[in-house]
């Protein structure tokens, strides 16, 4: 057996909550999402987990959540590595809309299509199938050296991103993976084999 991966997706932003189009917007976390960041920190530090490396996107929720994770585990100053591969889906003309005027201007089965689709992208931005063009690069020559030396890595990331390197990881298909639910704050623990691939995974939830 080789090395250990987290994945978190962000704690709650405060767009989640007014049900905003939010990408590669820059927002904070919400109440909410502070309390899920923290308590994702006290599963991890109950479990013992200590890391020796954290990835997080370009994106201040994420980054605070890794943060909150890190502090609780008592590695507050760990090495942590930001890059705007790991950011969320760009939205492109749908970023700050709220969903239900988008529905209203477009119709609810074509903002359904954008949102659920695997490469189908809104106006001027990602599909999912382009978010995991930029993820799973950044993953295999940035993050997964460190898995397959045996050693732990934090990331902490979004949804979108998330479920493209998820995908990489189980193998999953693109119509299959847009179905997948990842719940604010809840980590999500791999184990991986010396040649790459899942030896156990763990969700952390309740």
């Amino acid at each position: 057996m080789s090395g250990t991966l987290v994945l978190v997706r962000h704690g709650q932003s405060e767009w989640n909550l007014k049900n905003l189009f939010t990408g590669w917007r820059d927002v904070d976390l919400s109440e909410q999402g502070l309390a899920e960041a923290k308590a994702a920190g006290q599963k991890l530090k109950a479990r013992g987990m200590k890391f020796d490396i954290a990835f997080t996107s370009a994106l201040m929720r994420a980054q605070k959540t890794c943060q909150y994770i890190l502090d609780a585990t008592g590695q507050s100053d760990l090495k942590t590595i930001r890059d705007k591969a790991l950011n969320e889906r760009d939205y492109g003309d749908l970023n700050g809309l709220n969903k239900d005027d988008a529905r209203a201007k477009w119709g609810e089965e074509q903002v359904h299509i954008w949102r659920r689709s695997y490469d189908t992208p809104p106006p001027g931005g990602e599909s999912l199938k382009d978010t995991g063009a930029r993820v799973w690069p950044y993953y295999m020559y940035e993050m997964q050296p460190y898995v397959l030396r045996g050693e732990t890595v934090l990331v902490a990331a979004h949804g979108n991103s998330l479920r493209a390197l998820i995908m990489a990881l189980e193998g999953i298909s693109g119509p299959d993976i847009v179905k997948l639910e990842l719940g604010t704050g809840v980590p999500i623990v791999y184990r991986l084999n010396a040649d790459s691939t899942v030896a156990s995974k763990e969700v952390l939830e309740g």
